[in-house]
């Protein structure tokens, strides 16, 4: 099964296209586990245990873990061992490198974290992805309009008249030749979003941004799926990790959880709410005169045209946690404090 089809499958199960990243700040918890790595683990952990039936994906991204070392990665490593096998893991450490160096960074992402899907900047061209995609069964998240305001810096300079990410759409879009490949798009820019789900085709879109950004949740649902016709994950991390600073956070994360997917299902149903319907205005490209506007690219005829596939009806199911997925006696194999 390909990686895109278990990301559906779980979405499917989960009622869910919603991806929690698990971005471990110790400033951020409860006191009685901010203070050592074993007790990041068993926050984190008691997160997972709470929201693993209404999430379709959890995103740990690996500046959280580095930044503490050798011990930071054996947390890591411990932490995806306890997701279960139905949830995709998207290791989020936007890699670009060519060669053996690319070869080494997909073996430990796949082999040795578990990725079911990597973050990879494209700035290095086809030879920095080609041993990522080697790994069929796996996917690739390219970086295609972030969030950010500096995204104006590269991202939207012209090149023979259309923005930088539209090039970067159409030819990942031409590489995707196993259906592996999708993009990455900020919620905070929900018209280039539509563009850029055009060009797409049928690849799946991880979509960060929304909550402490202040992406709109409802159009990141509806543009990034063109309808909810095509695969998307939508990423959530501070605002729902972090929802509560006392005891009872994992329940207000999974609360809290459970309140996105209804919005989503609302969305689903009813399509966008009246106060969400406007669309705002967005910068020009940077190297775009004020009255210049960039025309909108069409895919190139050689781009594949892929299968579409649906994205999961956005209902709240009834939580019914698989305890045989965790495993509270971690003995020796728990982080030291």
């Amino acid at each position: 099964m390909s990686a895109v089809d278990r990301l559906v499958e779980a979405q499917t199960k989960n009622k869910s296209m919603i991806c929690l990243g698990l971005d471990l700040d110790p400033r951020k918890m409860p006191a009685d586990y901010n203070k050592s790595l074993k007790g990041m683990y068993d926050f984190a952990h008691r997160v997972i245990e709470a929201t693993s039936d209404v999430v379709c994906a959890y995103k740990p991204n690996m500046a959280f873990y580095e930044s503490h070392g050798p011990e930071g990665l054996s947390l890591l490593k411990w932490l995806v061992e306890q997701i279960p096998e139905n949830i995709s893991i998207i290791i989020d450490g936007k890699r670009g490198d060519i060669g053996n160096t690319a070869s080494q960074y997909a073996e430990a992402l796949f082999k040795k974290y578990r990725a079911d899907w990597v973050t990879l900047n494209p700035y290095m061209g086809y030879d920095s992805l080609r041993p990522f995609l080697e790994y069929k069964d796996r996917g690739i998240f390219v970086l295609c309009l972030t969030s950010n305001s500096g995204s104006k810096d590269f991202q939207r300079l012209l090149i023979d008249g259309k923005p930088l990410y539209q090039v970067v759409a159409e030819k990942v879009a031409f590489w995707n030749k196993d259906d592996a490949c999708g993009l990455v798009v900020g919620a905070t820019q929900p018209e280039q979003l539509k563009e850029i789900r055009e060009l797409a085709g049928s690849m799946a879109l991880l979509i960060p941004g929304v909550g402490a950004q202040g992406g709109s949740l409802e159009k990141a649902a509806l543009f990034g799926t063109d309808g909810f016709k095509k695969p998307a994950v939508i990423n959530v991390s501070r605002s729902v990790l972090y929802a509560s600073k006392e005891s009872d956070f994992a329940d207000r994360a999974r609360a809290e959880l459970i309140r996105l997917n209804s919005i989503v299902e609302k969305v689903r149903v009813d399509g966008l709410p009246p106060e969400t319907e406007e669309a705002p205005k967005h910068d020009q490209p940077a190297n775009e005169t004020p009255k210049t506007e960039a025309p909108v690219a069409t895919p190139p005829q050689e781009v594949p045209q892929q299968g579409s596939s649906e994205v999961a009806n956005q209902q709240q199911p009834d939580r019914q946690p698989d305890n045989s997925q965790h495993n509270p006696d971690r003995g020796t194999d728990s982080p030291h404090s």
